[in-house]
């Protein structure tokens, strides 16, 4: 409404309804924290994720001997002992009892058989609880807990330049949980695999511990082998051309041409005396997916699974490893364990949508058509049929909440504790303990205090305008 009187044009805008209502700002933490804690849901019914979810990784726990067995049954969370003012006038901080059921058998000297079963309660400390403003009182005193941004679990491919000009291509694929893989191409265009960005072998030594173990199932892998028929073409269009398998004379059994040479002049009177019919070449010289590839079989010492099982083994673990099944164990003990290995749901559909894979959500671990099919994408970025990534894109990150923060500090408390439980049940094999003998609160306690009192992303609450909060 104007106001003529002083010549002023006044405008009101106090008569325009309100169109959207004023969002809930401090919705993602509260919701984020009663997701981790699942306080209200009974303990038959809660979801795998959160908390929940950290007791169920974590658990069971056997001794070295296997002859206690610890198992998560369910837990529960009190009542807070002070109110939120009370903590703040006190000093103290606002926190929730966590309880936990815990069931411990034992097995009888004579059988195999899991029996003496003690189920008992066990208290794993004060877990500090938010307040409805979404805030922590910590020691009597607010502080927040903000949201991270972070890498989102999945495959990023880049690309760089050497000195002398080379173009260079990596893919790195990064887990909720487990160890970091990257592929990388090099200046002589060998395609190399690093494991925790430290120890490095040829792509084809991991694909021939995979269970691709000669070289023609690789070249086949990535369709680099054409096939010909001798006696319909002519092979002197060939001559110059890489065989990639040996061939021999079938009367004699004797190899005249080895793989990997080229075929010469002189092969061709050789090959028409020895009645051969097909042979193999790589497809087209110039093309860089058949050298990237090729160089790789070339510039690998291993010639079978054992090899490349033994040579991967001896990277991770500087020594022979002892027999076959350790050195396979210790590779599905790196990638193909879900206790050890996780890309999570996020991890899972990005590298299903990037790859065009559609192997099952359910499959957060890696699998072998993931391996293969980062090692085409790298093979067809070299060639300029693919782009590479923005790490800095909004669409390859996320956000990591304070549920999840929490979730990530439990784990680790929680698997301190497994360790010294382990202890425990080693060195009480004769006696028979009882949950709480077990189990050390402090260990779970010192974590999650030293992430709300020393973390970076643990702030103290500044009140210095009303949206500070």
């Amino acid at each position: 409404m104007k106001n003529q009187s002083n010549g002023i044009g006044r405008i009101s805008f106090g008569r325009i309804p309100s169109i959207v209502d004023i969002p809930d700002l401090l919705n993602v933490q509260i919701d984020s924290f009663n997701k981790f804690l699942q306080a209200d849901t009974p303990p038959h019914r809660r979801k795998k994720i959160g908390l929940q979810q950290v007791f169920e990784t974590n658990f069971p726990i056997t001794d070295a001997r296997e002859n206690f067995l610890l198992e998560f049954v369910e837990y529960y969370v009190e009542k807070p002992k002070y109110s939120v003012v009370e903590c703040q006038e006190r000093g103290l901080t606002y926190a929730v009892p966590l309880k936990a059921k815990l069931r411990l058998s034992s097995k009888k000297e004579d059988s195999n058989e899991f029996s003496d079963t003690v189920e008992q309660e066990v208290y794993l400390g004060n877990l500090p609880a938010m307040t409805y403003r979404g805030t922590f009182i910590i020691n009597g005193a607010e502080r927040v807990v903000v949201s991270q941004l972070h890498r989102s679990p999945g495959v990023f491919f880049s690309e760089s330049v050497h000195p002398n000009g080379t173009m260079m291509y990596s893919a790195r694929i990064i887990p909720f949980r487990g160890s970091w893989v990257e592929f990388s191409t090099d200046i002589n265009n060998v395609m190399y695999a690093y494991i925790d960005l430290k120890k490095k072998f040829p792509v084809t030594t991991l694909l021939r511990a995979l269970g691709y173990s000669s070289d023609d199932a690789i070249l086949e892998l990535f369709d680099v082998v054409e096939e010909v028929d001798a006696s319909k073409v002519s092979l002197k269009e060939f001559v110059g051309r890489t065989i990639c398998s040996d061939v021999f004379d079938k009367k004699t059994g004797e190899v005249f041409i080895n793989k990997d040479s080229k075929l010469t002049e002189e092969h061709l009177k050789q090959i028409k005396k020895a009645e051969i019919r097909k042979i193999r070449f790589l497809k087209s010289e110039d093309a860089s997916e058949v050298s990237v590839i090729a160089n790789t079989i070339m510039r690998d010492s291993a010639r079978s699974e054992e090899d490349a099982l033994e040579t991967i083994y001896r990277q991770l673990r500087s020594g022979d490893a002892p027999d076959l099944d350790t050195a396979k164990n210790l590779i599905d003990r790196l990638f193909f364990n879900p206790k050890r290995y996780d890309l999570g749901d996020v991890g899972r559909h990005r590298l299903n949508a990037k790859l065009g894979l559609n192997i099952p959500q359910e499959v957060t671990t890696l699998t072998k058509e993931d391996i293969i099919a980062i090692v085409r994408y790298l093979i067809d970025l070299q060639q300029g049929k693919k782009t590479v990534d923005d790490i800095d894109h909004l669409g390859n990150r996320r956000v990591r909440t304070v549920g999840e923060q929490l979730a990530q500090q439990f784990n680790i408390g929680l698997s301190r504790m497994t360790r010294t439980i382990r202890e425990r049940m080693n060195l009480r094999d004769n006696e028979s303990p009882t949950p709480q003998d077990l189990v050390n609160a402090r260990t779970i306690t010192s974590v999650i205090n030293a992430f709300f009192g020393t973390n970076q992303l643990s702030q103290f609450m500044d009140q210095t305008n009303p949206l500070a909060e």
